[in-house]
């Protein structure tokens, strides 16, 4: 699920990596909305919102949604200059993941003992890079079939499959493969509900346990990370050193 593969991914690997990662980032985002009343990977309505912070001269609330994009990009950017630079690593995918859960985990630890309002900005800073690493790393290992934040562009992505799918049934030309169709379909339907279900229990969670639940959260990524790190080691030295197995 976690590592980059030299034959074509499956897309049964992209539905489990959306099943993980798109529950995980409809979560967190969850769980910042119930902490500090904004949506951290949420764009689209961020930028949208800037407008109306010229409009009505507010320099501060311009700053913090210009400061929350560009963390999103440069997370985005981040992830990716790490896959070029570790494209030698079979882990490197499960790095990233285990370093964002480092940081989400160091976020939650400061929150949970730091508390204070006035750190709300650059708590959700912080998560708009998350973010950004998060939905970077899954676009990346999926070939842009599962982008864990961006619902807007798996919506649009899962309307074209369900128009092809639906043409394959009318349209003679034979290029048009269904089951490849029907099979992306099921792969942007999985990272949709996901996100989607990834939200309400992320809510509920942090109803009921606060910023541990966020704790949690980063825990359970340092747990997928590291497993994921270990099965590629053991598979590896097996192939190497087959009279060890």
């Amino acid at each position: 699920m976690l590592i980059k593969k030299k034959k074509a991914r499956s897309h049964t690997e992209d539905r489990y990596l959306a099943l993980v990662l798109a529950t995980a980032a409809g979560i967190l985002n969850a769980m910042a909305l119930g902490a500090f009343g904004f949506l951290p990977s949420h764009m689209s309505g961020n930028a949208s919102q800037m407008s109306s912070e010229v409009a009505s001269a507010d320099t501060h609330g311009f700053m913090f949604l210009a400061a929350l994009i560009m963390a999103f990009v440069i997370g985005s950017m981040l992830a990716r200059i790490v896959v070029i630079a570790g494209q030698r690593l079979r882990t490197i995918f499960c790095l990233i993941l285990l370093a964002e859960g480092v940081v989400l985990t160091g976020l939650s630890v400061f929150e949970i003992f730091m508390y204070s309002a006035r750190f709300n900005a650059e708590a959700l800073v912080t998560l708009g890079f998350l973010m950004g690493v998060h939905n970077s790393t899954s676009t990346q290992l999926s070939n842009g079939r599962v982008r864990a934040t961006h619902v807007t562009g798996t919506l649009t992505d899962a309307g074209i499959a369900l128009g092809s799918f639906l043409l394959s049934f009318v349209s003679r030309d034979t290029s048009l493969d269904r089951h490849a169709f029907r099979k992306q379909l099921y792969t942007h339907l999985t990272t949709i509900f996901s996100f989607l279900g990834g939200c309400m229990i992320g809510l509920a969670l942090f109803d009921l346990f606060g910023f541990r639940a966020m704790l949690a959260l980063g825990v359970f990524l340092i747990v997928v990370a590291v497993s994921a790190i270990v099965v590629t080691v053991r598979t590896a030295s097996r192939l190497m050193f087959p009279g060890r197995a």
